[in-house]
């Protein structure tokens, strides 16, 4: 089966759970039940294809199929944030009830933390870039401690909204942080698109890519500020999800077998969307909202990352 079939399968796989997540007990009420749908589906194949396209840009940069960009610490950043936005001025701030503003610094922060980083880490030339992933992870850590420290001290009603925040929700997304998402994108996918036809040297390794004509870390270190605006415009729209971008990147690679990053990008995008649709309509018919999409991702997410593990180290 050629890889175009593959992709053409997937496509008719992902418009079927579309048109069922759109007409599935509808009850008749078109007008009310499609354009509400039809939010949910924008964000999910928002949320979808930012996670997959960076993740896979991420993975091949540090040649590594086990890390996702949120090693670099910007969910932790983003949790960071909104509990200490309810710790210091409570659940009803303007900066937590108005979404819009919420959106804003929220991406805002996480960009302008990764540029930091990056300028920081990158400002000698030659720089490792597992170097940078240890100092995200401490980064991350440091959030993650910070946040925990004041979800403790505070009062229990707005630690319910906190809560709220740690798990990714595609039933109130608003259309102005639609629109703003779908727009960054577009800007940072077009930005992106001189770079694409490097990943298929970069994946080789920095001396074979510098050897065969690539301006290595010139092209690293704008891909990682693609990685970095995606990821944050995904995670302020719906919330983290941590595994999403191992599970659907390491089923692409499985699947199309190849080195073309162009069919692997796509195939990934398809398989974020599908898993993403199917798991929201797990969440709302199977388990009528008792649990959320980042759950059921998270949790078959991890057991593949073990497995994951598990074969790496068989191998080794």
């Amino acid at each position: 089966m050629n890889l175009k079939v593959r992709l053409s399968l997937l496509a008719v796989l992902a418009l079927a759970l579309i048109a069922a997540f759109m007409f599935l007990h509808a009850g008749g009420n078109w007008s009310y039940v499609l354009p509400r749908r039809g939010m949910k589906i924008l964000a999910i194949a928002v949320t979808g294809a930012a996670i997959a396209f960076s993740t896979v840009v991420f993975q091949t940069i540090t040649n590594n199929r086990i890390l996702t960009p949120s090693i670099i610490g910007l969910d932790s950043l983003y949790m960071l944030l909104q509990t200490f936005l309810i710790f210091a001025y409570g659940s009803m701030n303007i900066a937590i009830v108005n979404k819009n503003l919420n959106f804003v610094l929220s991406v805002g922060l996480m960009i302008v933390f990764a540029l930091v980083l990056f300028k920081w880490m990158f400002r000698k030339e030659g720089q490792n870039i597992y170097y940078l992933l240890l100092v995200g992870i401490i980064f991350g850590s440091l959030f993650g401690s910070m946040s925990t420290f004041m979800e403790v001290l505070i009062d229990p009603t707005d630690f319910l909204v906190v809560q709220s925040k740690m798990f990714a929700s595609f039933n109130n997304v608003q259309t102005g942080l639609l629109t703003i998402s779908i727009v960054g994108m577009v800007l940072v996918t077009l930005y992106c698109m001189r770079f694409i036809k490097y990943l298929n040297v970069i994946s080789l390794g920095r001396d074979q890519a510098i050897n065969l004509g690539v301006p290595y870390d010139y092209t690293v270190k704008r891909l990682l500020v693609v990685v970095a605006v995606l990821i944050s415009i995904a995670t302020a729209l719906v919330g983290p999800i941590t595994f999403l971008g191992l599970l659907v990147v390491n089923v692409a690679y499985q699947m199309f077998k190849t080195y073309r990053h162009g069919v692997l990008i796509l195939g990934s995008i398809l398989i974020g969307i599908i898993a993403l649709v199917g798991g929201q309509l797990l969440v709302e018919r199977v388990f009528a909202f008792s649990t959320t999409i980042s759950v059921i991702i998270n949790f078959i997410g991890g057991v593949y990352f073990l497995y994951l593990l598990l074969k790496e180290r068989k191998a080794w």
